[in-house]
């Protein structure tokens, strides 16, 4: 897939699902958003689901590299005139840029680990983190895909299942990973988010004190609901009814402002 210098909102693949109001979630890195958010379609039933893929991933062009400050505002043009934005991981990092760019018509904001781990630096646990996140980026010249993709996932504690040898959309998207600009260094507008008026929710999985520990730092200053979903550790959309319970009735919360 060529790659391109800029993209527009218009060039992604999106899927919508379902009727009632819009819920546009942002899938994070490795896999897309039908893999992603395969447990929320059941919302559908409730929400208007707007399920865009990232650039390079599906059918979406290529961004010459991934870049959470980049796709922000593609992510915030699909808000359209109003939207709940959910986003988990590195879906997560780009759903706090896109809501600071169109406070006014995000209805709510849900995400869930995201992985702007900076923000909680000063913690031992989350500087080692990063140290070893770094010493990864730095050895990606020199390893397979399968290599670095077990590295990241046994990194963050994700229980999606790799297997012996990459294919499809496990090797593209791993080749995306290994050039992705690493979600540590963001440093995301908390203050300002917090002092927006739509509800926010922070999730963990209850498995991980290094992203206990930056999902209590973003919660804190962004004046969040916190809340934990155990039972897949990073992989929190997989829990399934767990997930969609606490999402659908903070999402019918939030609505009742609007």
């Amino acid at each position: 897939m060529r790659a391109r210098d800029t993209l527009l909102a218009r060039d992604l693949e999106i899927q919508r699902l379902g009727s009632g109001p819009p819920v546009l979630l942002i899938h994070g890195s490795v896999v897309g958003a039908n893999r992603t958010w395969r447990q929320q379609l059941a919302l559908a039933e409730h929400w208007t689901l707007i399920l865009p893929n990232r650039p390079g991933f599906g059918a979406s062009p290529a961004l010459p590299r991934g870049d959470f400050e980049a796709e922000a505002p593609l992510m915030a043009e699909l808000i359209g005139d109003g939207a709940h934005v959910v986003g988990h991981s590195y879906g997560a990092v780009i759903a706090l840029y896109a809501a600071a760019l169109r406070p006014d018509v995000v209805r709510s904001l849900t995400i869930s680990e995201p992985g702007c781990l900076r923000v909680a630096a000063g913690d031992a646990r989350v500087d080692t983190q990063i140290a070893h996140g770094e010493m990864l980026y730095e050895l990606a010249g020199t390893l397979e895909p399968l290599e670095f993709l077990r590295s990241f996932r046994g990194g963050v504690g994700s229980t999606h299942p790799t297997p012996g040898q990459l294919t499809g959309e496990l090797l593209a998207g791993a080749r995306l990973l290994m050039r992705e600009r690493p979600p540590w260094e963001a440093d995301p507008p908390l203050e300002e988010l917090g002092r927006a008026d739509f509800p926010k929710l922070v999730v963990s999985g209850g498995h991980s004190p290094v992203f206990e520990a930056v999902c209590d730092v973003v919660a804190r200053r962004m004046d969040a609901q916190r809340a934990v979903i155990g039972g897949r550790g990073h992989t929190i959309p997989a829990t399934g009814a767990a997930y969609n319970e606490r999402l659908h009735a903070f999402l019918s919360v939030s609505e009742q402002g609007h």
